[in-house]
């Protein structure tokens, strides 16, 4: 794919065959959706459509360049919702390709080279069984698939957690925890998430684990905890910084959209020591330690 890797975070850059770049933002732990002002500029057209008994006004990506191109999401026709408020919520883009667009796919989420790869059907690397873990996704009463915002259980403080695999996970540094850290790296960066009942346990078990309060200014203030280390696929990395967010956050909101109740979020943080290759078909993540 045409890439931008941006502080752990994939953007894909595809180019119209008239010369004009679109930015998109990759998350899969995210929605769908077009801004309302990118489709003006490209001059697309808007329809509406039927989704989930209401209607959505919609766009079909433009043809792309061959040697800058991307698929169209598998989903609503090829289509993406319009949003006027796009922008905010990716990043800065035209533009959020999430779970919809993942879905039905095989890729490489590859940290080390900043490449996000589309790979043939079925197509993973040969691997020791212990690299291959198992993704959740949610199943209506026939047994179809209800959405593809994968569940993955990683091993942390000797403890498996349920959490969503987010490559799109963000926190947006405040200007102290910038200093504190000290890196010369911009202030919205790869994270990962935790709800405030596993955040506050961790303080108490582990009070060397360096914390910093008021850290994500795009929630409010939240803290982050610095995780020494973390065990996924048999490895053990880290350290691994995790962003606090509300119980319900999690516990309430995006289970809903999950196969059980999950406690946060496995991004870029906790992802960067890996290349990743995903199966949604075959609901499969195998992991190569850089």
């Amino acid at each position: 794919m045409p890439v931008k890797f941006v502080e752990g975070r994939f953007f894909v850059e595809p180019m119209t065959q008239d010369g004009e770049p679109v930015l998109l933002y990759t998350d899969t732990g995210g929605g769908l959706f077009f801004s309302s002002a990118a489709a003006e500029r490209l001059g697309l057209s808007v329809s509406p459509i039927e989704a989930d008994g209401e209607n959505i006004d919609t766009i079909l990506l433009p043809p792309f360049s061959w040697d800058a191109w991307i698929p169209p999401p598998e989903v609503l026709g090829g289509r993406l919702p319009i949003r006027a408020d796009a922008a905010k919520g990716a990043f800065g883009a035209d533009g959020m390709l999430g779970q919809g667009w993942f879905a039905g796919r095989v890729w490489t989420f590859d940290y080390g080279e900043g490449q996000l790869l589309l790979r043939a059907p079925g197509d993973l690397p040969k691997h020791e069984s212990i690299r291959g873990v198992p993704l959740f996704f949610p199943k209506n009463a026939a047994g179809e698939r209800g959405a593809n915002y994968p569940r993955i259980t990683v091993k942390i403080d000797g403890e498996m957690i349920d959490l969503l695999f987010d490559t799109g996970a963000t926190a947006s540094l405040s200007s102290a925890a910038l200093a504190t850290l000290g890196d010369g790296k911009p202030a919205a960066r790869a994270t990962s998430f935790i709800i405030k009942a596993t955040f506050d346990k961790w303080v108490e078990r582990h009070p060397d684990w360096r914390v910093m309060e008021g850290a994500d200014t795009s929630a409010g203030g939240e803290a982050m905890i610095e995780v020494p280390a973390i065990e996924v696929a048999g490895f053990s990395v880290g350290p691994v910084w995790f962003t606090r967010r509300a119980d319900k956050n999690f516990h309430e909101f995006m289970s809903q959209f999950m196969d059980k109740q999950i406690d946060g979020a496995l991004g870029g943080s906790g992802l960067k020591y890996f290349r990743v290759h995903v199966d949604y078909p075959r609901a499969l993540a195998v992991f190569e330690k850089l």
